[in-house]
């Protein structure tokens, strides 16, 4: 019943996004409704890591911007078309993922947190002083001026990100696995599993979509350099957007992002003078969500049905079949 209604309010959901742009023309509202797209998809991937396996990833951003400048190095310098780049820039991620995962999956709790933010201020600063990526100057790509191109192409890569995610981590055993290991890594390990395989395993499913969504922004910007790219906002605000919605699972980061990406929209639009305060926020967003909503806003709204909806009572078990339960003795006794 709860899976058949939620893909009904997904069906709607997308279907109303489908016909939006055919019955809405603006293309500052278009281009905002892309941005918003992409967000969800970088959360829902940053909590495959942080949610289902209890890893927290402060280098998220680090495969966004591999992404994008491996399709600004595809494009431009060696001249291959965006369809071919595009899924380039999601195998450079998952390189990355996998070099990255021998050292940093390792280290647990706060250490691995470090790990990966230092790992993405290194990457950050090969950026900065190596010619191909245009260094500080950043690089321009060959301009597509198609706003409705990329909101029906980010649409469509996000939309696939989150059932591709949605079956391997809700329906398959591999997200079963992954829980395992973010309760109890060592009771997992007792139980057969293999933690070290599935931690990679997990890295990686995180970074090749964040990959490709930094290919497609980059083609869709035409610019990118290291401190949009390859910056901490990128990292933080996907912390911010999966903490604030939920971790654990698909949904709650998907309103997470469409919260504050909408926070976002209004405060830059109206106080883009005062960058400051808008980390003050994020941070403070973060707090008040560890400290009085620590299931996350789709977790406490789900608690909150679940209490409010009345238990059924269970029918009295018959009498042939009582007696055949105490009857039929547990095997091994």
């Amino acid at each position: 019943m709860k899976t058949s209604r939620g893909a009904a309010i997904l069906a709607i959901i997308t279907a109303a996004l489908l016909i939006l742009p055919l019955v809405m023309h603006d293309t500052f509202v278009l281009r905002v409704l892309t941005e918003g797209i992409m967000w969800i998809g970088l959360a829902i991937a940053f909590d495959v890591i942080a949610g289902y396996t209890g890893y927290l990833n402060f280098g998220h951003g680090a495969f966004f911007g591999i992404g994008a400048y491996t399709i600004g190095i595809l494009m431009m310098q060696a001249h291959l078309p965006f369809w071919v780049a595009l899924p380039l820039g999601g195998v450079a991620a998952a390189l990355t993922a996998l070099i990255a995962g021998i050292p940093t999956l390792r280290l647990k709790g706060a250490y691995f947190a470090i790990a990966t933010w230092a790992l993405s201020r290194a990457i950050q600063q090969l950026a900065l002083n190596v010619e191909f990526t245009g260094g500080p100057d950043g690089m321009r790509l060959e301009a597509f001026l198609n706003p409705l191109f990329f909101y029906y192409l980010m649409l469509i890569t996000v939309g696939a990100i989150f059932l591709v995610l949605w079956y391997l981590l809700e329906r398959a055993p591999f997200g079963l696995k992954l829980k395992a290991i973010r309760e109890d890594e060592e009771g997992a390990k007792a139980l057969g599993l293999n933690p070290t395989m599935l931690k990679m395993q997990s890295f990686i499913l995180s970074a090749i979509p964040t990959g490709i969504l930094g290919g497609i922004y980059a083609y869709w910007i035409t610019f990118i350099d290291p401190s949009s790219t390859l910056g901490d906002l990128v990292s933080d605000q996907a912390v911010v957007m999966v903490v604030f919605g939920g971790m654990g699972t698909l949904f709650g980061p998907a309103l997470g992002a469409i919260l504050i990406f909408a926070f976002k929209t209004i405060f830059w639009a109206y106080l883009s003078d005062f960058q400051l305060l808008y980390l003050i926020i994020l941070g403070a967003l973060i707090a008040i969500s560890v400290i009085f909503i620590p299931n996350g806003l789709w977790g406490t709204l789900v608690k909150r049905k679940a209490v409010a909806r009345p238990q059924e009572k269970p029918e009295p078990a018959s009498e042939p079949a009582a007696l055949s339960a105490v009857a039929v003795p547990e095997e091994g006794n």
